[in-house]
This record gives structure tokens, sequence and C-alpha cells, in this order.
């Protein structure tokens, strides 16, 4: 039983061996047991490495948009994921593989820790500090994404024997985020506050995911004393070009507080992406924004469409937040080499300007996008090659940090001009110029509570949209009951659409608009009961009373006296 228990809690087991890697986007060359491994900074620096691995950062980086696919900003063609259709299990296979791959990092960390405290007085003290900075900042990270996730959960700082593996019970989760802070505290104090490279991590890094932790827990004086830290010292700054960042080419930008790059030349490590493309380019336009996600987006008075006189119904991309535009193509323009236009027939052929069949219309195909909308964020024509792309895995941005540190505030109502600075600077870079020029975009002004709520909400919605931030917002703010419990929601089939064509019902109905929420939620129902006949193609389901947490993997619960499932699994 013992050796079974192994297999499933190997990354807790005494002397496993410690994968080195010599840069951070190859292979790992060969794995050594941390008995004989860690004796020259070489060894380190391999070890360091293997921390930056895609595959240790399972819950962002194990499949494109992971959690986004659970969420009201994704839809599929009537097809449900486990989590969002309440079929979620213990057996599931990314529940299992996240605990084990995150326990696996964590063991990982732990030996570089070990190991330096026997190097001390032996390598260079300030090589050995960024080692020791690098592992505690990465293990808190970890152990982030578990407590987040499976809530009190087996807790270790050591190797540990395969008695103490199989006797492992769950630690409090209050608890484990006190040790959390500590390590992350330990690692602003030792890393470098520069580094070689876009990719290491430095002291602004662990300021940065300090707040993004804290924000996950609601814990918010933290939050916003992280998230000002990080932003003191300088080291990070907004990209001006928002779009350009979500290229695969773009491997650097001062934006970037943690991303990990793909190589399709290294290793091949490429993800397909014909479910993504249109039709017009055999795609297969399956995965595309949501009807939802496109109503959320601001008009450029700053209000939600459902009061903002500047909205166009016949032209929904007209006065609208431009980031829009860089999420989702619009209407009557050029995209990779077709006219984008679901409402017609046939659009044009940039490249032979001739018009042909539109594939990417429910009028001609079915199984078109059924919003009428394609994703454009990151996209570019070196997907069309072969229908698979190695985008960079971008786990957080400086946008975020800013935006963590305005909720904070927001949230304990010490609402001040740098919770306005910090809205508006994000806001204003969408609009192409900066905060002082408030001529040029939406300025936030208003320093009531309630609506700096909405407008923050609003805000990291259309910031992060399609970029795996939107399902960790909707579970910390406890929003996940009411938004997924919704139905997904997409234009008529193609009978009723060309009714709504042809009588000017098209995108939206005369007779009525989504309601746009306090929450920042999008209220589709209107359009369904509208005469335009929006339809319902999927019920989602999520029961509050256990679906804040994943369920622990069932092998581990029956092995293993001490783990408790968590209620309703």
């Amino acid at each position: 039983m013992k050796k079974y228990i192994y297999s499933l809690l190997s990354a807790a087991a005494v002397m496993i061996g410690c994968t080195a890697c010599a840069d951070l986007d190859l292979n790992p060359p060969a794995d050594a047991s941390s008995e004989t491994w860690f004796s020259n900074i070489e060894e380190f620096e391999f070890a360091a490495n293997d921390l930056y691995r895609l595959d240790l950062w399972y819950w962002e980086c194990n499949r494109a948009w992971h959690t986004d696919r659970w969420t009201d900003d994704w839809e599929q063609q009537g097809h449900g994921y486990e989590w969002s259709t309440g079929a979620l299990m213990s057996t599931t296979g990314y529940v299992k593989t996240m605990w084990l791959n995150t326990y696996k990092a964590i063991t990982r960390c732990n030996a570089i820790i070990a190991n330096v405290e026997k190097q001390r007085g032996k390598l260079s003290e300030k090589q050995l500090d960024r080692f020791e900075g690098e592992a505690r900042m990465f293990r808190a990270c970890f152990y982030s994404y578990l407590t987040f996730l499976y809530g009190d959960i087996p807790y270790y700082t050591d190797y540990i024997t395969i008695d103490q593996a199989y006797a492992m019970g769950r630690e409090k989760q209050s608890e484990v985020i006190k040790r959390i802070y500590e390590d992350f505290d330990k690692a602003t104090e030792l890393l470098p506050e520069t580094s070689t490279g876009n990719v290491r991590v430095k002291k602004a890094t662990a300021h940065a995911f300090k707040a993004r932790t804290a924000s996950w827990m609601l814990d918010y004086p933290v939050a916003a004393q992280a998230a000002k830290a990080c932003m003191e010292l300088g080291t990070y700054k907004l990209d001006p070009n928002f779009e350009k960042m979500f290229y695969i080419d773009t491997y650097a930008s001062d934006e970037f507080v943690f991303m990990i790059p793909r190589s399709r030349e290294l290793h091949n490590d490429l993800i397909t992406m014909s479910s993504f493309l249109p039709r017009n380019n055999s795609g297969k336009s399956l995965a595309v924004p949501s009807l939802e996600l496109f109503c959320a987006f601001l008009c450029s008075d700053g209000l939600p469409i459902d009061k903002s006189p500047l909205f166009d119904r016949q032209n929904p991309f007209r006065n609208r937040d431009p980031r829009l535009g860089y999420t989702t193509v619009e209407f009557g323009t050029e995209f990779l080499g077709f006219e984008w236009d679901p409402s017609k027939n046939k659009v044009l052929n940039v490249n032979t300007g001739k018009q042909v069949n539109n594939n990417d219309s429910q009028l001609v195909q079915t199984l078109a996008s059924w919003t009428g909308l394609i994703l454009k964020k990151g996209v570019t024509e070196a997907w069309l090659s072969d229908k698979k792309a190695d985008p960079n895995a971008i786990i957080m941005r400086y946008a975020d940090v800013l935006l963590m540190y305005a909720e904070a505030k927001i949230e304990m109502n010490e609402i001040d001009q740098s919770v306005l600075d910090a809205i508006n600077d994000v806001r204003s870079r969408a609009y192409k110029t900066t905060r002082s020029n408030t001529s040029l975009y939406p300025a936030v002004t208003t320093t009531n509570q309630d609506e700096l709520r909405f407008q923050l909400r609003s805000e990291r919605r259309m910031e992060f949209a399609w970029e795996n931030r939107r399902w960790f917002d909707l579970m910390r703010w406890r929003l996940c009951d009411i938004a997924i419990n919704r139905p997904v929601i997409d234009l008529p089939a193609k009978a009723q659409l060309q009714k709504n064509i042809k009588s000017g019902d098209y995108y939206f109905p005369s007779d009525a608009l989504p309601v746009i929420e306090e929450n920042g939620l999008v209220n589709l129902q209107p359009l369904v009961d509208s005469k335009a006949k929006f339809r319902k193609t999927m019920e989602r389901k999520f029961d509050p009373a256990k679906g804040y947490l994943l369920p622990l993997p069932l092998s581990d619960v029956t092995l293993i006296p001490g783990m408790i499932q968590n209620p309703g699994y």
C-alpha cells in the first residue's frame, strides 16, 4: 500500500529526483538525486530553471485558456466542461494532475531551499540568496494555487518519508496563507531588484504575486500593501501597445510580471488553434467570445450599453471601449485575409479581390460562430500554416497589479486619488493615451464605493478577457452561483437570423437590450424574451454548497486516512 501511496503523493516522498534544465525553455537533460545534486552553482541554476517549466504551472498552462472555458466569457456551440456543467468529480483528470504536478513543484522548491542552507559559506552568498528567493517565491505561488482551489491542504517544507506522507492530513487554509505570506516576504528580502532577461523573477515579482494571493483570499489590507510595494519599485510599467503584447513573437515587455515562453523551434511546444480560427481560413470557429463578454465592454463614455446614449444597436462596435476591437473582430473589417461580417452570405477575399461564400455566417454554415464573434486577441497569420501556435503563457501583467491595488483600496473604502490613478492608467492605455489626457478617454472620477466597484470589475473584464483571469474573479467574488447558473445565449439559427437581418434587428433587437447589473454581470434574458428570439443553447450548473472548492483526488482520499474529502464530493 505504501508503494501505491508513493505513486500518488510522489511529490512528497523523500529524496525525490530534482529535475534539472539548462535553459528556461529547454527540456530537462537529466534527473538527479538530491543526495548528490546541489554541489555547485551550476546545479542550483539547473534546478531553479526547472521551476519555470510550463507543466509545473498546470492550472495556467495545461491548455489554451484553461479556466476561461468555464466562464461567462466563453461560447462553444453547446459544449460544456465538467466544472461549468456541475459534472466535476474527484476522478476528473485535471483535478488529480493539478494536485500532483503542484506538489512536485513544491518538493523541488523545498530541495533548493534545504540545500542552499547546506552550502552557505561554501558557495557565493549572492547567488545562493537568489536561488532561495526564487524557490521561496515559487513555493508560495504553488501553495497559493492549491489552497485557493482545494481549501485546507497538506503543507510541508522539507523532505518527508513515505510513512509521513501516508499519515499526512490537511492544514487549515488560514495557517497555510500565513506561511505563504512568510515565503513571499522572505523572497522579497533575497531576490534582486533587477535580473538578466525578461523572464527571471525579481523583488517586485514576489510583491505582485503576494498581492494576487491576498486578493484571492479577499485579504485586502495585505493585497493593497503588496501591490503598492510592487508599484513603488518601478520595475514594471504598462506597455503602450496593448494589442502587440499577446502576439506569439512578443517575448519581452515591461508589463510582463511573469511570463513563460513556449517554443515551436526548441521543443515543438504547440497548441492546436483550429477551434479558434475562422472557417473562411479552414478553421472551425467552435470556441468564441460569448455574447455576455461582448455586452460587458463599456461604451466610450464609460457607461454600460444599457445606459449609454452612445450605444448603437446597428453598429455595436461603434463608440465602445477599444479593447472590444482588440479582443474580437469588428464587423466589416478585414481579418486574416477575409472581410469579417457574419450577416452576409458572401464576403471579400482580400488576397484575390473576389467575393466568396461566407463560411463564417450561420446563413451559410450552421457551425459558423454561434455568437457571430471570433477571437482576435493574440491571433496572427502565423497561426494559419498548420493551425498550431506557441503563444506565451502570460501569468501576470502589471495592469493586474494596478487593478488589484485599486480593488483593495475600494473594498476597504480607502478611496483616494491613487485609486482613480491606478484604474485610469490602465483605461487610458487602451485608448492609446495617458491618464492626464482626460478628454481622450472616459476617466473614472467617482469616489462612490459602489460605483467604483462596478467600474473596477468592468475594467478587469475588459482588460483581461481570455487571459485566464475571469474564472478566478468569479470564484473569489462569489458570483459563480449567479453567472454560471445562467444558460448560454446565442444568436438565433438561420431562419430567424434571416428575419432579423431583413427587419434591422441584427445585431441587437429594437425592443430589448441586455441588463448590465451592478455586480458587473450581464443578463441576456431580455434578448431571449425579445421578438428577435435569441436562443438558449446550453444550461450551465453551479452548486455554491460545493463548487467554490475542487474535490481532492479520489485516490489520495481513499488511501490516506488524513485526507478528508471536500463537502459535496
